[in-house]
């Protein structure tokens, strides 16, 4: 019997509507019922939670057997986000330098809620570290849908943007749908819209753009040489955003994938099958040690405030999955912070300078 516990989706859009000082949830764009038997139970290490929300030699190469270790390879999304920084820069130089093109990317930011704002200055410092323009168009809260399909298709039909980013999430007066299905799907950095997530379903079919936060999950992947054909893959949560492309992902790469939801039965033993893990459900610790068999390898999407009177904020971040445990049990893991976030602007910038190559055909 399912509890009144919900689903979080942990994109990058949704992790700006934590708001450490609340103990209310928020909206979820995965709204569903969490497992009544893993209700009640967390992590020793962070007993009380709330608002749940192509190969580079220098790193190590592991694999997804069984692991005689006691401590699981960490997997450094810094690190490897930083690489793919250094990657693009020296592209969008050498685009400059041969056809006289930059890179652009705008960003539209509704309204004035502080986490959305420090998340698009992020990424506006992202750009600049990579030599991408930056477009910021900031509206009030009370702007009307139409002002902000009008800057959409402002930056549609300038040749100087490359790439589209609506901040989430929009006022409740906005029908989000409406406004991310006007984006050119040539310019959809963020892969949201409906024919970049269809073409990713459907073999023999490529899209433009993959959801940045799950092709960050497979470029960690790919970048440790980490095999995934052939082994079976458990995904936690089905969010558009999240779950359900990173499913996809794993399955264009030959994984067998099994979609873990708010339904499923025995979601310990399934996930307990896994080789692969990725978790994206919003939902701190949730994952214990006991659901991971010796030698998986964890991607942790999950971004969750916990109390922490030793912080200065009051609060720290952890993962879906219980890393004390996990970190014992598991091959390979990505640490919270530090994992999959830094990955995500990466993956980001790189749909960015994807989409600028794709228009002006170069190579």
């Amino acid at each position: 019997m399912a509890s009144s516990m919900k689903f979080t989706d942990c994109s990058p859009s949704a992790i700006v509507r934590l708001v450490p000082s609340t103990r209310t949830r928020l909206r979820s764009s995965d709204s569903a019922v969490l497992f009544h038997r893993v209700l009640g139970r967390s992590c020793p290490a962070y007993p009380r939670t709330f608002v749940s929300r192509s190969s580079i030699s220098t790193l190590p190469v592991i694999s997804a057997s069984i692991s005689t270790e006691a401590t699981a390879q960490v997997i450094d999304g810094k690190l490897v986000a930083k690489q793919i920084r250094e990657e693009i820069t020296a592209e969008v130089s050498r685009m400059k330098d041969a056809i006289g093109v930059v890179p652009g990317l705008a960003v539209i930011l509704v309204g004035d809620r502080k986490d959305s704002a420090t998340y698009v200055r992020n990424k506006k410092k992202a750009c600049e570290s990579v030599g991408i323009k930056s477009f910021e168009v900031n509206l009030p809260e009370n702007a009307t849908e139409q002002e902000v399909l009008k800057h959409i298709s402002d930056f549609n039909d300038d040749p100087s943007v490359h790439g589209i980013l609506v901040q989430l999430p929009l006022p409740k007066h906005m029908n989000e749908q409406n406004v991310l299905h006007a984006v050119s799907i040539e310019k959809d950095v963020d892969g949201f819209h409906p024919l970049n997530i269809g073409r990713l379903a459907m073999r023999g079919e490529e899209p433009l753009f993959v959801p940045c936060t799950p092709k960050g999950c497979i470029e960690l992947l790919h970048r440790y040489n980490i095999s995934i054909k052939g082994k079976r893959a458990v995904v936690i949560g089905r969010s558009n955003i999240v779950g359900t492309p990173a499913a996809l992902l794993l399955q264009r790469e030959d994984a067998t994938v099994s979609v873990v939801h708010s339904r499923t039965k025995d979601p310990e033993e399934l996930t307990r099958q896994a080789d692969i893990i990725i978790s994206a459900v919003g939902k701190a610790n949730m994952v214990e040690g006991s659901w991971i068999k010796p030698g998986a390898v964890i991607i942790d999407v999950g971004i969750n405030p916990v109390e922490d009177a030793s912080s200065p904020r009051g609060y720290r971040l952890v993962g879906d999955v219980c890393y004390e445990e996990a970190s014992k049990i598991a091959s390979a893991i990505t640490p919270v912070p530090g994992g999959v976030g830094p990955m995500t602007i990466a993956m980001l910038l790189s749909n960015t300078l994807t989409a600028a190559k794709r228009t002006h055909n170069f190579q």
